[in-house]
C-alpha cells in the first residue's frame, strides 16, 4: 500500500498523477476526483467517457454526502418501443449521460479550484495524446471488433482502421474541444448548448429518441446514503437505482452467521458469502429500480433487520442453494478514490457500462455514450420497467465505510455485476480479517453468476475450488486474461494517527500515489 497525507488511487497511472497534481496546486480531494475522472475519460475509454453516468459518496470533513448523477430515459421511450427487449448497443441503449452533471455539482458545492484548472490535465492529455496502457489496449481491441460499425465509433476510436495498441500514442482532439466548452460554461454546453445540440442532432440522424429537451431536463441529485452495520463499522451505499443495496443486504445477513469463526480464505467463509450474495441478488433483480418507482418494496423493507435475519436462516453451512426472491413486505456498476490532508475523502465512480457503452460516439466531440438503457426490463409491472424520464437499474456503485461516526475507508471497484459482491468481499477482508487495502485488492475473488454457478479466480487454489464444488457450487474457473470480470478495486483507508493507506487493483493498469 501507499501511505501518505494526500492520496489518489485509480485504474490508470496518468489519471492518478493528474489527481495528485491538482492536490499539489492547492485543490482538495473533490477537485482531485473531478480531475482524475476527467482524465480517465481520455486514457481509459474502454470503461468510461464523457457520455458516462456517475455516482459519488464523500466525507467533507464533517458529514457524509451521496450524489446520484445517473441519467433518465428519453421522454419518447416506452415498452412498446422495444418489442424484442432492451438492446445492448446503439442509440436505443443510450439514456441521458449524467457524469458531467456530477462533476459540476461536486465542483460547485465542494471544490476549491475553478473548473478550468481542474479539467486542464484532461484537456492536455486529449490534445497531446497519451501512450495506451496494456490492459486498456486489450479491452479496446475487443470493443472495436464488436462496436466498430456503430455510429461515430471508428471515426474517433479506430485511427487507421483499428484500435490503437499498447505502446502507441492516441489523441482525441474532439474530447479536448468538448472539455474546454464544459469548463468554460460549467457544463451548460453539454446539457443546454452546442454539445447538447450536436448530441441531439446525431441521435435524430441515426434513429435515436434523445432530444435537447431530454438533456436540458437532467440534473444530478444529492440523495444521501443508505447503510448497514457489521460489528463496529457501517457500510454506506447510494440508494436505488443502484445495486449497492445488495451489498448491504448480504452484510446484514452475514451478521447472523458463523462467518466470524472462519478465516478470510476458508471455504466456509467463502461459502457463507456466496449464499448471502445469492439471496441479496434474488431480491435485487426482483425489486430494485428507480427509487421513485419502487412503490411496493423500498429500501427500508429490503434492509429490515427481521427480514434479513429470516433470509440468513435459509443459508445452510453444508450445501449451496438456488434461492428465489423473498417477500420483504407482506402482501405485497471506473472507480477512483481520493483523500486530502484536511480529512476530505471521496469515492467516485463513472462508467459507460459495457466497455465503450453503446458504441455511439458523437462526431467531433469525443463523447462516447453509455448504454445504461440496457439495464431496463420490458417486464410488465416490474419496478425497473422502461419508461420515459425514468432511471434504469445501475450496476456502478461507490462504497464508503464509517466507524463511530468517523470516516474509515473510501473504496469500490469497477466491473459490472461483481461490484456489490466485491464491496462485500473487500469490506470483510479489511474490517473483519484486518487485511491492509493492498492485500485485500490482491486477494483472490469470486463472482456469483446465477443459480448455483459461480466464477472463481484460479489463485483461490485447487483444494478450495474442489471443496466449493463438494458443497454444490458449480464453479467456473476464469483465466487471468479475463480478470476484468473480477473487477478493479481502488481503496483508501484512514490511518488512526492521520494520513491514509491506499491500494490499487493489480487486475487493472492503475496505481495508488501520494505525497
Amino acid at each position: 500500500p501507499v501511505l501518505a497525507d494526500n492520496v489518489v488511487a485509480t485504474s490508470q497511472p496518468l489519471a492518478t498523477q493528474a489527481g495528485l497534481s491538482i492536490l499539489q496546486q492547492g485543490g482538495n480531494a473533490v477537485d482531485a476526483a473531478i480531475a482524475t475522472a476527467a482524465v480517465l475519460t481520455i486514457v481509459e475509454p474502454s470503461g468510461n467517457g464523457l457520455g458516462s453516468d456517475a455516482f459519488c459518496i464523500l466525507w467533507d470533513g464533517k458529514e457524509l454526502h451521496g450524489l446520484n448523477a445517473s441519467g433518465r430515459a428519453p421522454a419518447a421511450w416506452s415498452p412498446e418501443r422495444f418489442p424484442d427487449g432492451m438492446p445492448q448497443h446503439g442509440w436505443d441503449s443510450v439514456t441521458v449521460p449524467g457524469a458531467i452533471s456530477g462533476w459540476i455539482a461536486l465542483s460547485e458545492r465542494f471544490g476549491k479550484l475553478d473548473l478550468k484548472t481542474v479539467l486542464a490535465p484532461a484537456i492536455r492529455t486529449a490534445e497531446d495524446g497519451f501512450i495506451v496502457s496494456p490492459i486498456i489496449g486489450a479491452l479496446w481491441a475487443r470493443a472495436a471488433d464488436i462496436l466498430g460499425h456503430q455510429p461515430g465509433f471508428a471515426e474517433t476510436f479506430m485511427p487507421g482502421g483499428r484500435a490503437p495498441r499498447a505502446g502507441e500514442r492516441f489523441r482525441n482532439p474532439g474530447a479536448a474541444r468538448s472539455l474546454r466548452m464544459i469548463a468554460e460554461t460549467k457544463g451548460k454546453a453539454f446539457y443546454e448548448g452546442i454539445l447538447a445540440e450536436e448530441i441531439a442532432a446525431f441521435a435524430k440522424a441515426n434513429g435515436g429518441a434523445m432530444t435537447v429537451d431530454d438533456l436540458a431536463r437532467h440534473e444530478a441529485d444529492w440523495c444521501g446514503t443508505i447503510s448497514q452495520r457489521f460489528d463496529e463499522v457501517e457500510l454506506h451505499e447510494i440508494p436505488p437505482n443502484g445495486q449497492g443495496i445488495a451489498a448491504l443486504m448480504a452484510l446484514g445477513m452475514l451478521q447472523h452467521t458463523a462467518i466470524r469463526d472462519h478465516g478470510p480464505d476458508d471455504v466456509a467463509a467463502i461459502h457463507l458469502q456466496m449464499e448471502a450474495i445469492k439471496l441479496a441478488y434474488a431480491d435485487l433483480h426482483a425489486y430494485v429500480g428507480d427509487r421513485e418507482h419502487m412503490t411496493d418494496v423500498d429500501e427500508n423493507a429490503l434492509l429490515d433487520a427481521g427480514y434479513l435475519r429470516d433470509r440468513a436462516a435459509l443459508i445452510s453451512p453444508d450445501r449451496a442453494q438456488d434461492f428465489g426472491p423473498g417477500a420483504p413486505k407482506q402482501g405485497g456498476t471506473v472507480l477512483l478514490s481520493t483523500a486530502d490532508a484536511s480529512g476530505m475523502m471521496v469515492s467516485f465512480i463513472q462508467s459507460n457500462y459495457a466497455g465503450f457503452g453503446s458504441g455511439v460516439v458523437v462526431p467531433g466531440t469525443g463523447i462516447s455514450l453509455q448504454n445504461r438503457g440496457a439495464g431496463f426490463t420490458t417486464e410488465a409491472r416490474h419496478p425497473n420497467r422502461v419508461a420515459g424520464g425514468k432511471r434504469p437499474f445501475h450496476t456502478i456503485i461507490p462504497g464508503f465505510v464509517m466507524k463511530g461516526g468517523a470516516p474509515l475507508m473510501a473504496y469500490g471497484m469497477m466491473g459490472g455485476p461483481i461490484q456489490a459482491q466485491g464491496h462485500l468481499q473487500l469490506l470483510l477482508r479489511t474490517q473483519l480479517w484486518d487485511q491492509d487495502v493492498q492485500v485485500a485488492a490482491d486477494a483472490p475473488r469470486w463472482r456469483m453468476i446465477s443459480g448455483l454457478d459461480v466464477a472463481c479466480e484460479p489463485t483461490m487454489g485447487e483444494s478450495t475450488l474442489s471443496a466449493l464444488r463438494t458443497l454444490g457450487h458449480r464453479v467456473e474457473v476464469e483465466a487471468p486474461d479475463n480478470a476484468f470480470g473480477f473487477g478493479g478495486a481502488q481503496l483508501i483507508a484512514r490511518l488512526p494517527d492521520g494520513g491514509y493507506m491506499a491500494g490499487s487493483d493489480p487486475r487493472k493498469d492503475g496505481q495508488a500515489g501520494g505525497f
